[in-house]
C-alpha cells in the first residue's frame, strides 16, 4: 500500500468514527454509556485489528490532545460564564484545586499501601487520576439538565482542575522524584503556573472582548475564527511566560461568556461544536495509544480497579466533602457532586506524559490510568441517570430547537434584555400589562413558550420557563432581573 492510499484509508477511518460517535449519541440515550467510551473501545480495537492503522507517536499524541483540550476548555469558559462563576466561585476554587490536591494524596496514600506500588509512581498516577471531566456526566444525562449550583460546581471544577493536574503532573515529572526540594521546586512552580495562567486569561479575556466589539470583519464566518485564533494565541502566550495555557483559556472563556459581541451566538455555537469535535478526536487519538495486552496484566487492572473503586466509594466523596463544608447546598446537590466526579481524558493524557518522559515502568502505570478512566466512565457514567432520579435533582429536559427567528442589526442595540422566566419569580403569573405597571415604561416583544411563540397582548400572562424579550432602559437592568429571578 503506497503512503498516498494509507492516508486515504486513514482519512476514511477517521471521519467513519467521528460520524459513528455522533450517531452514536442517539444510542447513549437508550444504554446510557457515554459516547467517548465507545470511541475510545473502538479505536483501541481497530488499533489491534486493522494493520493499516497504527499507534501514532507520542508526541503527536501530546500535541493533538494539547489542542483539543485546548478546545474544549475556552467552550467550557464560555458555557459557564460570569455570572454563573461568581455565583460558584467558591465551591468551584475550593474543590477544583483543593479538592484535586486532597484527591491525588488519598490516590497515592491507595496505590502504595492496597497495591504496593512505589511512592514516586503512586503519586504520579494519583496526579493523573485526579482531575474529572463534566462532559462524560451530561452525554449520559441525554436532554435531561440538572438545575442549580450543582452543574455550574461540576463543569466550573472540571474547568479549575485540569489545569491544576496538567501543572502538578509537569512540575512532579520535571522534580524527577520526591523530596523536600522536590515539593518546595513542585509547590513553587505550581503557584507560579497558576497565577500567570490566570492573569493571562483575565487580561487576555478583557482584550479579546474589546476586539470583538471594536474590529469589524469583512464576513461573518470570519467571526468564529477570529475567536478560536485568539483562543490558541492566549495558550501560547500563557506557555511561553511558563505559566498553565490551559488556565488561560479556560478564564478567558469564562470573561466573554456573557458578554454581547457582534455573531455571539454563532460564535458560542461554532466553538461547542469545536469542542464536541475535539473530544471524539481526544478518546480517538486516546483509543490508539492502549494496548490491550497490557491492560490484561493483573498487575495492571487488578490496581486500577481497586484505585476506581476506591475513588469513587471513598476517596472523591471523603476530599470534595470536605472542600463544600461551608457551601450553601442542599443535600441531594450535595451527594451528586460527590458521586458525579467522572474521569475523562485529561487523566489519560496525563498518563501519556509518563510515556514521554519515559519514567520506569510507563507503559503499566498508563495502563492503569487507562482502567480507572474506562471503570470511571462505564460504571460511574452508566448509573448517574439513576443516581440523580434517587436523589430528586431538579432536572429538566432540554428539547432540540432547529429553528431561529431574529434579526440583523448594523449597531449594537442598547436597552434590549432577554430574561427566562423562573419558577416562583415574581414576573411567573403575571401579565404582560401588570409588567410595564410594575417597572414602568418597557415593552415586551417576543415571548417564547416551549410550545412556540405566544401572541404577545396585555393580557399576556407569562409562565415559568419562558424566555421574554423586554425593550427597556438599560438601567432597569437590574431590576428586571430581579423581577425575572427566582425570589
Amino acid at each position: 500500500m503506497n503512503e498516498t492510499a494509507r492516508y486515504a484509508l486513514i482519512v476514511l477511518f477517521s471521519s467513519a468514527v467521528g460520524l459513528i460517535a455522533v450517531l452514536a449519541s442517539r444510542l447513549t440515550e437508550r444504554v446510557k454509556i457515554p459516547v467517548p467510551l465507545l470511541v475510545l473501545v473502538g479505536a483501541a480495537l481497530a488499533v489491534r485489528a486493522v494493520p493499516a492503522v497504527q499507534q501514532p507517536s507520542e508526541r503527536t499524541v501530546e500535541r493533538v490532545l494539547t489542542i483539543a483540550l485546548v478546545l474544549v476548555l475556552f467552550n467550557g469558559g464560555m458555557h459557564i460564564g460570569p455570572a454563573r462563576f461568581r455565583a460558584a466561585a467558591g465551591p468551584i476554587l475550593s474543590v477544583g484545586v483543593l479538592g484535586t490536591a486532597l484527591t491525588a494524596a488519598g490516590a497515592a496514600l491507595m496505590l502504595h499501601y492496597a497495591c504496593g506500588i512505589g511512592w514516586f509512581a503512586s503519586v504520579l498516577v494519583a496526579t493523573a487520576v485526579a482531575p474529572t471531566d463534566p462532559a462524560v456526566v451530561f452525554s449520559v444525562l441525554g436532554k435531561r439538565e440538572i438545575s442549580g449550583r450543582s452543574s455550574t460546581i461540576l463543569e466550573g471544577e472540571s474547568g479549575a482542575n485540569d489545569p491544576v493536574g496538567i501543572s502538578l503532573m509537569a512540575s512532579l515529572i520535571a522534580a524527577g522524584g520526591l523530596s523536600a526540594a522536590g515539593f518546595a521546586s513542585v509547590g513553587t512552580r505550581f503557584v507560579l503556573q497558576m497565577a500567570i495562567g490566570g492573569a493571562v486569561g483575565v487580561i487576555g479575556g478583557r482584550l479579546l472582548l474589546v476586539f470583538m466589539r471594536r474590529v469589524a470583519l469583512p464576513s461573518e464566518g470570519l467571526y468564529p475564527l477570529r475567536t478560536l485564533a485568539s483562543a490558541l494565541m492566549l495558550y501560547g502566550i500563557a506557555t511561553l511566560a511558563h505559566g498553565s495555557g490551559f488556565l488561560a483559556v479556560f478564564v478567558a472563556g469564562i470573561v466573554i461568556g456573557d458578554a454581547r459581541a457582534p455573531y455571539k451566538p454563532e460564535i458560542k455555537r461554532f466553538h461547542a461544536a469545536l469542542a464536541g469535535l475535539a473530544e471524539i478526536v481526544a478518546f480517538t487519538v486516546l483509543g490508539l495509544t492502549v494496548d490491550l495486552r497490557v491492560l490484561a496484566h493483573a498487575n495492571v487492572w487488578i490496581p486500577g480497579l481497586v484505585l476506581g473503586v476506591g475513588l469513587t466509594a471513598l476517596i472523591r466523596p471523603l476530599a470534595v466533602s470536605a472542600c463544600l463544608v461551608r457551601a450553601q447546598l442542599e443535600r441531594n446537590e450535595r451527594a451528586f457532586i460527590l458521586f458525579a466526579g467522572l474521569k475523562g481524558a485529561v487523566p489519560i493524557l496525563l498518563g501519556e506524559f509518563l510515556r514521554v518522559a519515559h519514567i520506569a515502568e510507563a507503559e503499566r502505570l498508563y495502563g492503569i490510568v487507562v482502567v480507572v478512566v474506562v471503570f470511571s466512565v462505564l460504571v460511574q457514567g452508566s448509573s448517574v441517570p439513576g443516581v440523580a432520579r434517587l436523589l430528586r435533582l431538579p432536572m429538566r429536559t432540554v428539547e432540540t430547537q432547529p429553528w431561529e427567528i431574529g434579526v440583523r442589526l448594523a449597531d449594537e442595540p442598547h436597552g434590549v434584555h432577554r430574561f427566562t422566566v423562573a419558577s416562583g419569580s415574581a414576573a411567573q403569573g403575571c401579565t404582560v400589562e401588570g409588567l410595564g405597571d410594575q417597572v414602568g415604561d418597557i415593552w415586551v416583544s417576543i415571548v417564547v413558550r416551549t410550545t412556540g411563540l405566544v401572541p404577545v397582548r396585555g393580557d399576556t400572562e407569562l409562565q415559568a420557563g419562558d424566555e421574554v424579550v423586554v425593550l427597556a432602559d438599560p438601567e432597569l437592568h437590574d431590576t428586571l432581573a430581579d423581577l425575572f429571578g427566582p425570589s
